[in-house]
């Protein structure tokens, strides 16, 4: 099997900040109109943030970007965007890009990244949880407002505040089986139709599902996409007022949140 060999670099030229912004719009679905445009990446690179490409075959297929936060107290790189154009060849473009994030920010004496990400996309809850093993340390209702590109359109954009902790090891895809062995029950999972089933329980573990693909959903039944965003937030809102955290998540759409020590919890979902 052969393996796919990436480049990546630091972008500062404007021609190659103007390629990087059309990737962008690309990969957001929105022709010409870039959820980041080639001045505000300029502005970015000549500051002094990270502003990289990624290239497959010599040809730029995503890029990252980030830019300095917290400062002087809690200094952190907030990472704003990562995209990778859809394709077999790119595929495994996006860990590379956060690795060289990761790298680039260590080299200058910072230890955490942040980003956000819609919690309703599981490859991107899979990606962070356990592939970087990121932690999701807080639910932003609706954090953008109303957004009208491709992928977000006639959506709330609701976002988990992702935490990366740059000296930590990678994360651990969760055991399901073994910690439905021990007890953990579902308080939110997919039912007939694709339609969210809310579940009253005091686990002290809960699973908490989402669809395959909401994106698809979003195009195919609006209605349906929505009823999952509402059902997700008040399954995950209402678990973190009662002390449960997310520890997890897995390749097939499974958050894992638990509450240490907590015999006799009241009772969580509908």
């Amino acid at each position: 099997m052969s393996v796919t060999a990436f480049s990546i670099a630091e972008l500062s030229e404007v021609d190659d900040l103007r390629d990087l912004a059309e990737v962008f719009a690309m990969v957001w679905e929105h022709p010409g109109e870039s959820p980041i445009g080639s001045n505000i990446l300029k502005a970015l690179s000549l500051s002094g943030n990270y502003v990289s490409g990624g290239f497959v075959d010599g040809r730029l297929a995503g890029g990252l970007v980030g830019w300095f936060g917290g400062v002087p107290h809690d200094l952190h790189m907030h990472s704003h965007i990562l995209g990778v154009v859809a394709g077999s060849a790119a595929h495994g473009l996006g860990f590379e890009l956060k690795q060289h994030q990761r790298r680039w920010c260590l080299e200058r004496g910072v230890k955490v990244i942040e980003w956000t990400t819609d919690p309703l996309i599981r490859r991107n809850a899979y990606f962070n949880l356990a592939k970087l093993g990121a932690h999701a340390s807080r639910y932003l209702v609706d954090a953008y407002g109303a957004m009208t590109d491709g992928i977000n359109a006639g959506e709330e954009s609701d976002r988990w505040l992702i935490t990366w902790q740059l000296e930590s090891s990678r994360g651990d895809e969760p055991d399901l089986e073994a910690l439905r062995r021990e007890g953990a029950a579902a308080v939110l999972s997919v039912g007939d139709a694709g339609a969210p089933v809310e579940t009253s329980t005091s686990s002290r573990v809960l699973l908490c599902q989402v669809p395959e693909d909401i994106v698809a959903l979003r195009r195919s039944d609006p209605s349906l996409a929505r009823e999952w965003r509402m059902a997700l937030r008040r399954a995950l809102t209402d678990s973190i007022a009662a002390g449960y955290a997310v520890t997890g998540a897995t390749r097939s759409g499974w958050y894992v949140l638990e509450r240490p020590g907590a015999q006799g919890a009241p009772p969580i979902g509908s």
